[in-house]
């Protein structure tokens, strides 16, 4: 398998879904769906969608109802990300390359933009009930298990989005802003990765693992499997904010610096951060290689993460 290749071609299949399910920019809302779409369209890793069908190609799963959820988690994330460029947040102007959506459409469209994309995404992940026919062949027994399926997956994105994942590790971020830094805790650095960052990680992996049919055990493990990802991921993105550029990352560097942000690696160092990031990988690695199936394409994606530099 040449991987960078079988990626190149897995992202242009995540932009493909997503754009399908994207508005049409037209009407007196116009403005706010260019919005919409220019942050999400602004490029990208796709690693939450491809990491979604990945997952459920592990459990031999039908990909069928898997696309709406791959466009919604993408539109929750690129509404988190437009979110934290804000001046009232992050304050970044760059994002993959190019300027952040506030800065090109004002303040408050970038807030209503979104506001609209986290709406859009429930809306697109509700359409998954509409496809259930499709994937059952009208088999009764079928047809029960894909829609309790679809409101499990519903819920699993509406938690690790909201106050108890993605959120509550936003507001964490906030809070330890400003306290003084030797109050910030590993513990509570820790809580950040696990909920602003993982937390989508591991709803990608649980919503494709739930909706190939796999078992509360099984879901469980993949959750565990995708939390140490996310942390890792994230100790990587501290690591890169500190050793890459604005060229390579497509984002302003130094931003933690400039904002005096405590980080895992101003805490615990570069050489123990990148240790960290290489034992949470193996561990993820473990997991996923533990299952009666496996998918050489999703480890291998885990592995590239470890030495990612942008």
């Amino acid at each position: 398998m040449n991987f960078e290749e079988e990626l190149k071609r897995r992202v242009s299949e995540a932009e493909e879904v997503l754009q399908r399910y994207l508005p049409e920019e037209t009407g007196f809302q116009k403005t706010v769906l260019e919005a919409m779409n220019y942050s999400v369209l602004a490029g990208g890793k796709r690693l939450r969608p491809i990491m979604m069908k990945e997952t459920c190609r592990l459990f031999s799963g039908d990909e069928t109802l898997v696309e709406p959820f791959m466009a919604a988690l993408e539109m929750i994330h690129n509404y988190s990300l437009v979110h934290d460029d804000l001046p009232s947040m992050d304050n970044d102007e760059y994002r993959r390359g190019r300027k952040t959506t506030w800065c090109v459409y004002g303040e408050g469209m970038a807030v209503l933009a979104g506001d609209a994309l986290l709406n859009a995404a429930f809306e697109t992940a509700a359409s998954a009930f509409d496809l259930i026919g499709e994937e059952s062949d009208g088999d009764p027994s079928r047809l029960l298990s894909s829609y309790r399926a679809v409101s499990k997956a519903l819920g699993i994105l509406a938690h690790k989005a909201g106050v108890c994942g993605m959120i509550g590790g936003q507001c964490a971020d906030i809070v330890a802003e400003d306290l003084p830094p030797e109050e910030v805790t590993e513990e509570m650095l820790l809580y950040i990765h696990r909920n602003k960052t993982a937390a989508l990680i591991e709803a990608a992996m649980m919503i494709g693992a739930v909706l190939a049919g796999a078992g509360p055990e099984e879901v469980d493990r993949i959750e565990g499997a995708a939390r140490r990802i996310g942390i890792a991921f994230q100790i990587q993105d501290d690591i890169l904010d500190v050793t890459s550029s604005l060229e390579v990352l497509g984002k302003q560097t130094g931003s933690d610096e400039k904002n005096h942000k405590v980080t895992y690696v101003s805490l615990n160092g570069i050489e123990k951060s990148r240790g960290d990031v290489q034992r949470l990988s193996e561990e993820a690695l473990d997991a996923l290689r533990g299952f009666p199936e496996r998918n050489g394409f999703l480890e291998r994606l885990v592995e590239s993460l470890i030495s990612r530099r942008m």
